[in-house]
């Protein structure tokens, strides 16, 4: 299969995507509610929902679930998974594995700027090469400085818009990185030429979070990577419902806000 073709199952036929990050398993003992959301997902689809990133175990175990959306391997995991810092990850599978699960892509976090910058981006840059080789796609969640955000810089649109477009040129098909809620977020996605999807965001109000993904996608992202807000959410299937609208719609956080009130779970 080509990555033009698996492409086209992790974007929506608009260039944009509505993810459900699935993948917390391999970094956080925090996995509330995803097995539940694994579940759901065809449902999910019927609301939106493009793709999902999965560990290898949820491929193999929840096959069925994924059939009717993109499906993205996580290929690495944390190093420390009782430390929710994720202070450094290590590669688990590859392309090869991806393929065998019948995956459409696969994605892997690389921390430009941080001490373990050089294995991190050795890893993505192999990744890159081996996905050319069998078509498929690689999503490089690049997070400046680790993991979490510890300091003004490592949340700075410009640092954040210099380690994309890094993870980039190592080969990545589609950034997957922190917005900051600021106008300077544009520059993030103004320096790549690749799909930048935003990953997670605060766990916060609907309202809030509605405004955030509104001004993200305004801000040139072509869409999400959510997690937490999606599985831990009462109304899993409003929200992707909420979120296509501000994604493939271009909808405004209170029209967003509107769309899950209306839907009873």
């Amino acid at each position: 299969m080509s990555k033009t073709r698996r492409m086209s199952k992790i974007f929506a036929a608009d260039g944009r995507s509505v993810t459900l990050a699935l993948d917390g398993f391999g970094f956080s003992a925090k996995t509330a509610g995803v097995d539940h959301a694994a579940r759901t997902v065809p449902a999910m689809a019927e609301h939106g929902l493009d793709n999902v990133l999965v560990t290898y175990g949820q491929a193999k175990n929840f096959a069925e679930c994924f059939s009717d959306v993109g499906m993205c391997l996580r290929v690495d995991a944390s190093t420390a998974v009782f430390d929710p810092s994720v202070p450094d990850n290590m590669p688990v599978f590859g392309i090869e594995d991806a393929l065998r699960v019948g995956a459409d892509g696969v994605v892997m976090m690389n921390f430009p700027g941080a001490l373990n910058e050089r294995t991190t981006n050795e890893f993505a840059a192999r990744l890159a090469s081996e996905g050319d080789e069998w078509g498929m796609p690689l999503i490089c969640e690049a997070l400046p400085y680790g993991y979490p955000v510890t300091t003004p810089e490592s949340n700075d649109p410009r640092t954040i818009a210099t380690a994309a477009r890094f993870s980039e040129e190592l080969g990545a098909d589609v950034i997957k990185t922190r917005y900051s809620g600021t106008e300077d977020d544009r520059l993030i996605a103004e320096n790549c030429t690749v799909p930048v999807l935003v990953l997670g965001g605060p766990k916060s109000d609907h309202e809030t979070y509605f405004a955030f993904v509104a001004d993200a996608i305004a801000r040139g992202a072509s869409g999400v990577a959510v997690g937490r807000n999606i599985t831990q959410d009462p109304k899993p299937l409003a929200v992707v419902s909420a979120l296509s609208a501000l994604v493939h719609e271009n909808a405004s956080g209170a029209q967003a806000m509107g769309i899950y009130s209306d839907i009873d779970q």
